[in-house]
């Protein structure tokens, strides 16, 4: 088939990017208005963390097989689905008359949505086949992730206080409309030359995995550490991962083909993925509820006060995304475990939530460095891996930040339940601030892994890994140019 038009290439990244912003902007305005749903019902701090982790495990789970269904029956095909069904769970949750109901519609918005992020890069994967023509594709991609979240926190916060938090489902509505007729009119149809079969056990494996997991550490702080309960679901995380690694490696065409992290690159992408997201959640998680149950504030002016970081993530990730196309990803990871990891210790030992300016200023380097760090995990988890199974490769890299940011939500708010429910101070806020000090410092654990990790991943000893994967793999590499396969 004939190469799309300049123009036309365009127009499919700016409807790629339209899912991504319904998607990320719903994330962002959740965030604001978690607490003013826990008041109206009357939730714990564990009830805030599954309206997040319901539809981020979900999303984790359905990732892999939504980006292997697309690659074998058709990527614009699976991608409207997502749609339409992202779409039909937002209003659900608009209805939601209670946080069950509310938790249940989240995870059929994650249903739509696990169509979405991984298919629209596999769409732009291969829709910009030239390697540094992509990586721009996909520093704009990223950059729709700061948009949300400069949107998001101003949007979330004027529609929280002047009609209600429901309201903030309704956003979806017009641009999930809107993406659908024009991926019908605009975007064309593609497939993976040879897609996978599907793998159903490896899919299970996957969701009892990540279920058990989220499930332990969330419901620990409250049911014990080492209740029988916990200790049940711990163990059943620890034998569906077993099971995966000793049952995936047999099959020819499994749901994780375990080769792919044979390439440093590739597992350093993964591992950065997960660390960045889950300090992403953790920091939005525990800044929402400072900033409206300690400080008082109310949705809007909460929301600004997190501009800062927003603004910095828009601006950083276009920039992110030339320097990856023109230098390769050492530079951009780098920047973004070192600011990271800063954001986190000023929280963690200098206590900038008490301050003004230092509160600023951690936000400033946090969107810093959130902002450089999303293009390389994707530009680097796409790039050498098989073009034919593109979709996979990208749902892999979608997977772990989403099962980042899960983990992060988790483990942030089992860490501050635990320190709230064990304080013993004259006031919420004295206890919500000691509280808060360890999760910072998990935070700024994950800013030093996206930083070791990051440097040990982008050197030459790490591209002549993913070349030697790419060779045993026997397949064209996804940065090698050529036609992208519309048909």
């Amino acid at each position: 088939m004939a190469e799309l038009s300049h123009r036309r290439r365009m127009l499919v990244l700016a409807i790629c990017c339209m899912s991504l912003l319904i998607v990320s902007l719903d994330n962002t305005v959740l965030n604001v208005a978690l607490p003013t749903m826990r008041r109206e019902f009357d939730a714990s701090v564990s009830g805030m963390q599954w309206t997040i982790d319901a539809y981020t495990l979900v999303l984790a789970s359905l990732l892999m097989l939504a980006g292997s269904t697309a690659d074998r029956i058709g990527r614009r095909r699976v991608f409207q689905a997502g749609l339409l069904v992202f779409t039909l769970g937002s209003v659900l949750c608009s209805l939601a008359p209670n946080l069950e109901c509310l938790v249940a519609f989240r995870m059929v918005q994650a249903v739509g949505g696990s169509m979405l992020n991984p298919v629209a890069m596999s769409i732009i994967t291969n829709t910009f086949t030239e390697p540094r023509e992509r990586a721009r594709a996909i520093g704009v991609w990223g950059g729709v992730v700061g948009i949300s979240m400069a949107a998001g926190p101003l949007v979330g916060g004027l529609l929280v206080d002047s009609v209600g938090w429901r309201s903030i489902f309704w956003v979806n509505l017009p641009v999930g409309l809107a993406a659908l007729f024009l991926t019908m009119r605009y975007v064309p149809e593609s497939r993976a030359p040879k897609p996978r079969r599907p793998d159903p056990v490896g899919q299970l494996l996957v969701i009892g995995l990540l279920g058990a997991l989220t499930y332990a550490i969330i419901e620990a702080p409250a049911a014990g550490w080492t209740s029988p309960l916990i200790m049940t679901f711990a163990a059943g995380a620890a034998a569906a991962l077993v099971g995966l690694v000793l049952y995936e490696p047999r099959r020819a065409e499994p749901l994780i083909d375990l080769r792919f992290f044979r390439s440093a690159p590739f597992s350093g992408a993964t591992v950065i993925a997960i660390a960045a997201f889950a300090a992403l959640g953790g920091f939005l998680f525990l800044s929402t509820l400072y900033l409206q149950d300690v400080r008082g504030l109310d949705a809007l002016h909460a929301g600004l006060w997190m501009l800062p970081m927003a603004v910095l993530t828009l601006v950083c990730a276009p920039l992110s995304g030339r320097l990856v196309g023109s230098r390769g990803p050492r530079l951009s990871l780098l920047v973004a475990g070192v600011a990271m990891t800063a954001a986190g210790v000023l929280f963690a030992v200098f206590e900038a939530e008490v301050a003004a300016p230092s509160r600023i200023l951690a936000y400033v380097l946090f969107g810093l460095g959130f902002g450089f760090v999303n293009a390389p995990i994707t530009n680097t988890a796409v790039s050498g891996m098989p073009r034919a199974q593109a979709g996979v490769a990208a749902a892999v890299a979608s997977t772990s930040r989403q099962i980042g940011q899960t983990l992060g939500v988790a483990v942030i708010g089992a860490v501050l339940a635990s320190g709230v429910a064990a304080a013993h101070t004259a006031s919420y806020a004295d206890d919500f601030t000691g509280a808060s000090r360890p999760a910072w410092w998990v935070i700024t654990g994950c800013g030093v892994v996206v930083l070791v990790v990051g440097a040990l991943s982008s050197g030459a000893w790490a591209r002549g890994t993913a070349r030697r994967t790419a060779e045993r793999l026997g397949d064209e590499p996804a940065d090698a140019p050529r036609r992208a396969e519309n048909r």
